[in-house]
């Protein structure tokens, strides 16, 4: 039942006096419940909460920590379809959708209950002593990798579970052994209600501290809170370039900084070589057309610029992208502020000198968003930097360059990418390796034909790249390394065997892959 109350840890709380309501953009309803914002002392409540449990949940073992995660995966498959449901009302997403979404939510449950146990996140390194060294001896220092305390979570308004209140950023934090306090997106207020309850019965099978894990409602002011507080030790947040930048500047501001791991802004540019381009066009832009529209374009891969090089199959491509997309229904967007969004920054982009669009630029209204391509060439997109920022939805720039001179400059030109698109025959490759070199150094993820869209979630998945994708271009927010962002290394430096972590001690016995003296070793410590 979902109870529009705040979360302090166990404990529901509704002190304010502020109330919040979830709305159906398909036809604006309005739900029943009424979400109480918290106030600022539940949210000092909760981080002080979150604070006392970390004491003893960063202590308790791996094991126990993977089943708490997994016990959280069977909570969220418990909800069954009434979950789905509500996510699909409160986004105007299909239930369909859902059904793979929380999939996804709870597979990352279980990826992070699997790095628990193998234990390769702990990143164990030890340099044994030598004490007869000369001229100095060698001292015993053995290093390892320990959770930092509690993470603030913004949900994202795109992914109502994967990617909010139980989704990566709190799997990987949680399995790190921070406690997590996460703000609940305003776009999705029952569906995070739902997901919160599930994990705090979670918490109580598993017998979990209690603050382990809270839920707070609110806007901008709750999340500010949350930064700013001074026992929050890192954030996590997928969103809007502003959004993120400016939970960023806020942590920076603090007397004691502490990392934001922001995913923000990004149009996945695609270069569409001329070799390939001419082997199939219509083949590629229909692609491409299914890849724009997948989920009203609002996906942080959806590929939002076309680079192609001025030629006959690439007008071919353009006519039957732009014809495909026309012909594509207008749907549903998650919520009326990101369809004004969409065509406030849609109609920008399309009104500049030397944009042409290629299809119906009228806002259908009801909150849908219609697909639209259009198409400039190089040296206007070049010298026109507006032309170069996200566009949230259905929409896609193709940028037509004279020749590869112009469209390596267009790479160069570009800011920093979630993931790059190499559209090429081998032939293009061999022929241009600078193309490949020069995205390479602005993206995370470097495709090879295939769309952007689509993120596996796995161990090689990097979702992350140069700013504005993300504040910290050296993590992720798929895949298990995102549990790296919630850990510190420490060292211990010449310790009585019987104190140290096991983790580090002779007899190893986790059994863990470590590198002892510079060898990856099982082996216990002679």
């Amino acid at each position: 039942m979902i109870t529009g109350k705040n979360y302090i840890g166990k404990d529901a709380s509704a002190m304010g006096n502020e109330v919040l309501k979830a709305y159906n953009p398909t036809d604006s309803s309005i739900f029943p419940e009424e979400f109480v914002a918290a106030t600022a002392e539940e949210v000092d409540a909760a981080v002080n909460k979150a604070n006392s449990a970390f004491q003893s949940f960063k202590g308790i073992s791996y094991e126990k920590r993977a089943q708490f995660l997994e016990t959280i995966a069977e909570e969220i498959m418990a909800l069954g379809d009434a979950l789905l449901e509500r996510a699909s009302g409160e986004s105007g997403l299909p239930v369909g959708r859902f059904q793979g979404e929380r999939g996804r939510t709870c597979n990352q449950l279980k990826m992070f209950a699997a790095v628990l146990r193998d234990g390769s996140w702990l990143d164990v390194n030890i340099d044994t002593a030598i004490p007869d060294r000369q001229p100095i001896p060698k001292v015993d220092l053995r290093k390892m990798q320990i959770p930092i305390g509690p993470v603030a979570v913004f949900g994202a308004s795109n992914f109502p579970l994967a990617f909010s209140t139980a989704g990566g950023d709190t799997a990987s934090a949680l399995a790190a052994g921070n406690p997590v306090i996460v703000k609940g997106h305003e776009a999705h207020l029952g569906t995070n209600d739902m997901v919160t309850q599930a994990v705090l019965r979670a918490v109580e099978k598993c017998n979990m501290p209690d603050g382990t894990f809270s839920m707070v409602n609110g806007g901008i002011e709750t999340g500010q809170q949350l930064v700013k507080h001074p026992k929050v030790k890192a954030v996590g947040f997928t969103g809007s370039l502003r959004g993120g930048r400016a939970i960023f500047d806020l942590a920076n501001q603090r007397p004691e900084p502490i990392p934001v791991y922001a995913e923000m802004g990004s149009t996945n540019p695609s270069f569409l070589m001329p070799d390939k381009m001419a082997s199939d066009p219509e083949g590629l832009a229909n692609i491409f057309a299914n890849s724009v529209a997948l989920g009203v374009g609002q996906f942080c891969t959806s590929p939002g610029l076309l680079i192609g090089i001025k030629s006959a199959p690439l007008n071919q491509f353009i006519q039957t992208l732009s014809q495909a997309l026309a012909a594509k229904d207008s749907v549903t967007m998650l919520n009326a502020k990101i369809a004004k969004s969409y065509y406030s920054h849609r109609g920008l982009a399309i009104e500049q000198t030397g944009v042409e669009a290629l299809g119906d630029v009228n806002d259908p209204g009801e909150n849908k968003g219609k697909p639209l391509t259009a198409k400039v060439d190089g040296s206007t997109f070049l010298a026109n930097p507006q032309l170069h920022e996200e566009i949230f939805g259905p929409f896609t720039l193709v940028v037509a360059c004279e020749d590869i001179t112009e469209m390596l400059a267009v790479a160069y030109a570009l800011s920093g990418q979630l993931t790059g698109t190499l559209v090429a025959a081998t032939s293009d490759l061999e022929a241009h390796p600078e193309i490949v070199d020069a995205l390479s150094t602005k993206v995370g993820r470097l495709l090879f034909n295939g769309v952007p869209t689509g993120v596996e979630v796995c161990h090689a998945m990097q979702h992350g790249g140069p700013y504005p994708a993300s504040t910290d271009q050296r993590t992720t927010s798929v895949g298990t390394a995102a549990i790296s962002r919630f850990v510190r290394p420490i060292s211990y430096q010449s310790w009585p065997d019987s104190l140290l972590p096991d983790a580090l001690k002779n007899s190893n016995p986790l059994g863990l892959w470590r590198i002892v003296d510079g060898e990856l070793t099982k082996a216990a410590i002679q």
